[in-house]
């Protein structure tokens, strides 16, 4: 098994796709993927170690140069291996070649990928930095097990909530549901900081049901003042396997007389590939139950038309990462095509990540109709939510 991380960056969806499998099925530890420079330049930014980076030289619709030189500058890449079918003089020269962008190369994959060359490749980096390999930064900083679950039983950890909008009115659309930890001595700690520790000792259910109990009773508040709002809740597709989850969700519907409507739950579009068999019967369970159902991040992942077409998702959530530069027009056409999706799917398409008033108003020109972002509202606490909700206008 490979520990590292490693990025993909393939605008070809299916060869991508492929790529990503291979890996995966080589027990690598964490895969990321990409399908522009601006997306592999987002995961560079956000991650601490990247231990390899899979690139295609001859791929003319991606600038390698972006991402390759954000690489070299932040110095958080170890090395890269190029995949493609490249012309032989090419191919000669970059084989001889011992590092680009500052940054070591091994070597050059030939398409169609040869597992077998895969795997003799990625031991050839284990073999040179196996001894100083960077964990994910998650491994090396948990927060000890007690000090979690001491916050969990004292309560620190709290439901926040960020609205969403429908584009064209302004109007409410809804709330999702983000995790903040009332750390007493940390201050306040954001998912980034806390969900790796909470995923590594199990205890990410027992922070949900916190979460879904506040979002309960903060909804059962404004029912009584006349407010019927919905909530979305983020869940791993790694939760759904076990069925106890999905029944203590119906259950505490139940408790709360709140139709299940009301609730949304949103899985990553990469939490769903090769979701097991239970947690497919957990997706439906959900859904007929009444709840609805969201694919989160959609458009960086490998859902396939299959499961769109076939599985009860009621709303496709685009990724931030499109949305953030609009002008891009790569990203126009992700976003146009996306909308074109979800009608024809007959799904909602919320986008994420609207910062400011000219990507607020490209995504109703291109025929977006919900959305959430900072430019519209901020995440805040339950009081402040409440406060706000007396303000805005009705919901949709």
């Amino acid at each position: 098994m490979f520990e590292g991380c490693v990025l993909v960056v393939e605008s070809h969806a299916l060869q991508r796709n492929v790529l990503v499998n291979g890996l995966l099925n080589l027990q690598i530890g964490c895969v990321l993927s990409a399908g522009s420079a601006l997306q592999a330049v987002e995961h560079i930014r956000r991650r601490e170690i990247i231990d390899v980076i899979f690139f295609d030289l001859n791929d003319g619709s991606i600038n390698n140069l972006d991402f390759l030189s954000v690489a070299s500058e932040l110095g958080n890449v170890r090395a890269l291996i190029v995949h493609g079918e490249l012309p032989l003089a090419l191919l000669r020269s970059v084989a001889k070649m011992s590092s680009l962008s500052s940054i070591p190369l091994l070597g050059v994959l030939n398409k169609p990928l040869q597992p077998q060359a895969l795997q003799k490749i990625l031991a050839v980096f284990k073999t040179h930095h196996g001894s100083s390999l960077i964990q994910p930064a998650a491994e090396l900083e948990l927060i000890p097990h007690a000090e979690v679950l001491q916050g969990l039983i004292a309560g620190e950890f709290q439901a926040w909530y960020q609205p969403k909008f429908n584009l064209h009115d302004g109007r409410l659309f809804g709330a999702e549901v983000l995790v903040r930890w009332e750390h007493p001595q940390k201050g306040l700690l954001m998912p980034r900081d806390l969900l790796a520790t909470v995923v590594a000792y199990d205890l990410i259910d027992d922070m949900f049901k916190q979460l879904l109990e506040q979002g309960l009773e903060f909804m059962s508040r404004q029912r009584e003042q006349g407010l019927d709002l919905g909530l979305a809740f983020n869940l791993t597709g790694s939760q759904l396997v076990r069925n106890d989850l999905v029944e203590h969700i119906v259950q505490r519907l139940q408790q709360y007389e709140m139709p299940s409507s009301a609730l949304m739950f949103e899985i990553t579009e990469n939490g769903m590939l090769d979701l097991p068999g239970s947690a497919v019967e957990n997706l439906l369970r959900l859904h007929h139950a009444g709840c609805g159902l969201s694919i989160d991040d959609f458009g960086i992942g490998f859902s396939s038309w299959r499961q769109l077409a076939h599985l009860p998702f009621n709303q496709l959530k685009l990724d931030g990462v499109f949305v953030r530069d609009v002008d891009d027009l790569s990203n126009r056409a992700v976003i146009s095509s996306s909308v074109a999706l979800a009608k024809a799917l007959r799904m909602d398409l919320v986008a994420v990540g609207i910062e400011n008033a000219h990507a607020l108003h490209t995504l109703i020109s291109l025929g977006c109709s919900f959305g959430q972002g900072f430019h519209l509202a901020l995440p805040m606490t339950g009081a402040d939510f409440a406060t706000w909700l007396k303000f805005h206008s009705p919901l949709v």
